[in-house]
């Protein structure tokens, strides 16, 4: 089969796509607003792209199609964010929150999930979360509909137990969830295995 991207609709590309670009990471994110509503949004177009200095991006769409989501618009007014990873005992509240809410309510409020200051950054964090990277937003690239928002990493907070001392990964300890096919679909990483390198 070939799919012409050029003839089909957004949401049609948006299916083809991501259902066949996977397993992808998922970030979930927390941003806050000037009020100071917390705000936590799951997204699965999202990566690491560099370490010198270290970078991460995830892509935040519209709520429709001139309105962005609450995500990008607290990152556009204070430059701030953390992205969480998401192992398997927090993958229903992650997609809990990805729940349409009014702005300025958070998806946080009825959930037993509970925050952390962060170091550097006015955003807390979610402390249940394996993994939270403290975020200030490098730039946001806006293409046609896309949005693609980069940010610094600042601080890593990691689990006790997931790492050594040296920063290598326990790989028993640590599951993230993955993103799978559109709309509903995920895998787990327990069965994960090691192809060595050439010299």
């Amino acid at each position: 089969m070939t799919f012409c991207m050029e003839n089909l609709s957004p949401g049609d590309r948006y299916r083809i796509l991501a259902s066949l670009v996977t397993p992808r990471p998922i970030a979930w994110v927390t941003t806050q607003d000037s009020d100071g509503t917390l705000n936590a949004a799951p997204f699965s177009f999202f990566n690491v792209f560099g370490s010198n200095p270290p970078i991460v991006a995830f892509a935040p769409g519209n709520k429709d199609r001139h309105t962005p989501k609450d995500t990008a618009r607290n990152i556009r007014e204070n430059q701030e964010f953390v992205v969480h990873m998401v192992d398997e005992p927090l993958g229903q509240i992650m997609v809990d929150t990805s729940a349409t809410l009014p702005h300025g309510q958070s998806e946080l409020q009825n959930t037993e999930l509970t925050t952390l200051p962060s170091q550097k950054i006015k955003v807390p964090r979610i402390a249940e979360a394996p993994v939270a990277l403290e975020c200030t937003e490098h730039s946001t690239l806006e293409i046609g509909a896309n949005r693609l928002v980069i940010g610094i990493v600042h601080y890593v907070h990691v689990r006790d137990g997931l790492m050594d001392e040296k920063g290598y990964l326990q790989e028993s300890s640590y599951f993230p969830l993955a993103r799978m096919a559109s709309p509903d679909w995920y895998a787990r990483t327990r069965d994960q295995f090691e192809i060595p390198r050439p010299d």
